[in-house]
């Protein structure tokens, strides 16, 4: 396996319990390894949640973990994926003081160049959504910077593989005992 560390993508498929999460990212901490991301959600069965986490690891580590992560009783099953093999994005939000987006025309132009979607907006602020890479998501945040930004946040990542996974018809066989 390669020795280069990258960004990997692991997804795992587990039963809803308590102190999962927990346990989980200990497998993470006992290992040295920051998570860089993670997200939590409703997979695509009734009753399967989904983990996506996000980590700087060499394959070799990443195999391994996902090994030791198979190991919890509450896991179905566990994937891990280079960013070549999926395609993901991040959402965030800003919130900005209202007047700027009336009294400078430069922040309407970050705005309409980047994409960004304006979800809200009162007298005292207006609040954009933005949804792409990380490093779009960042250039947004450099830009707006410079006139203050009140309130930001990201979510983690969210993936999909670019091939076909036969986790549905594990899930569905699961789901069906």
């Amino acid at each position: 396996m390669n020795e280069e560390i990258k960004s990997f993508t692991i997804s795992i498929y587990t039963e809803n319990n308590i102190g999962l999460l927990n346990r989980i990212s200990a497998i993470f901490q006992r290992r040295h390894i920051n998570i860089e991301s993670l997200t939590t959600s409703q997979s695509e069965i009734d009753g399967v949640n989904r983990f996506v986490i996000v980590v700087n690891i060499t394959e070799e580590k990443a195999s391994k973990i996902v090994k030791q992560i198979e190991k919890q009783v509450e896991t179905i099953r566990a994937y891990y994926h280079t960013e070549d093999q999926t395609i993901f994005t991040e959402s965030c939000m800003f919130k900005i003081k209202s007047d700027l987006l009336f009294n400078e025309p430069q922040i309407q132009n970050i705005i309409k160049e980047s994409y960004a979607r304006i979800v809200t907006v009162n007298r005292e602020f207006f609040v954009l959504e933005k949804s792409g890479r990380r490093n779009e998501i960042e250039s947004l945040r450099r830009d707006l910077n410079a006139f203050g930004i009140m309130q930001f946040v990201r979510s983690g990542r969210i993936a999909v593989t670019k091939d076909q996974m036969k986790i549905t018809e594990l899930l569905t066989a699961f789901n069906n005992q």
